[in-house]
């Protein structure tokens, strides 16, 4: 006779061995990402059940559109920090930034100001959807040797570079580390972001992997994609993925 108290069976999340996202919006009202605090709760509980035990949330700082600063970033997480607290939410919570490599942030080096990163040295950048910065090399000059370490968000979803896929080469060769978006696996971004994201593996240039997660439908794919999920786990085999020394 069965039992009508069976233990539950718990079937750990195939995205847990990444550990840390290390790519969202989740600082309320402040950039393109979660429009309240409400909602960032949210999203941070559907993290928790992807298995998910840290966040480093990253808002953009764009000068033209999000024109965030260090102090509006850090100011944003304290809230969303004391709202887990507050609620007993057990994850590891705090940010970084999304820098738009124009020329504000040229002048941010310039002037030395101390960037947001994810760990040590690390500095998450992105580049224009329309065009590449003309001076993209001498910018992530500049970076290392102010000594910060490029990580480039999403280099699949720059599809001027998928008609000559030597920018990567050249792009690796400059010192960039590549962190590709999990949705992109699923198409999310459309066909060429899934070609290029797919040819980026096969290259093996791949150090982090992120959501990028600006609202609820990001995460009901990556709750529900087959395809991501077992992405995640071939690539967590082959040693390359960063994410848990985060």
């Amino acid at each position: 006779m069965f039992s009508l108290f069976r233990k539950k069976i718990v079937i750990p999340s195939r995205l847990s061995g990444l550990r840390c996202d290390m790519h969202s919006h989740l600082i309320p009202g402040i950039d393109d990402g979660s429009p309240d605090l409400e909602t960032s709760i949210r999203l941070i509980r559907g993290f928790i059940e992807l298995g998910y035990k840290k966040i480093i949330t990253t808002p953009h700082i764009n000068a033209d559109i999000f024109p965030n600063t260090p102090a509006i970033i850090h100011a944003g997480a304290a809230i969303v920090t004391e709202e887990l607290r507050r609620l007993n939410i057990e994850i590891e919570f705090r940010a970084a930034a999304e820098y738009l490599m124009d020329e504000r942030f040229s002048e941010l080096l310039a002037a030395g100001d101390t960037l947001l990163t994810l760990k040590d040295n690390l500095v998450l950048v992105e580049l224009s959807f329309a065009v590449p910065a003309i001076n993209l090399k001498e910018i992530l000059f500049d970076m290392q040797l102010k000594g910060y370490q490029p990580v480039l968000a999403h280099p699949e979803r720059y599809l001027y570079f998928g008609a000559n896929k030597k920018w990567y080469d050249q792009l690796r060769d400059a010192g960039c580390l590549f962190q590709l978006n999990l949705l992109s696996f699923a198409g999310h971004y459309g066909p060429d972001s899934k070609q290029l994201v797919e040819y980026l593996v096969k290259k093996r240039y791949v150090d982090l992997l992120g959501t990028d997660l600006h609202h609820e439908k990001h995460l009901e794919i990556l709750k529900s994609s087959a395809k991501i999920h077992r992405v995640v786990e071939e690539l967590m085999l082959t040693g390359l993925i960063r994410n848990p020394e985060l």
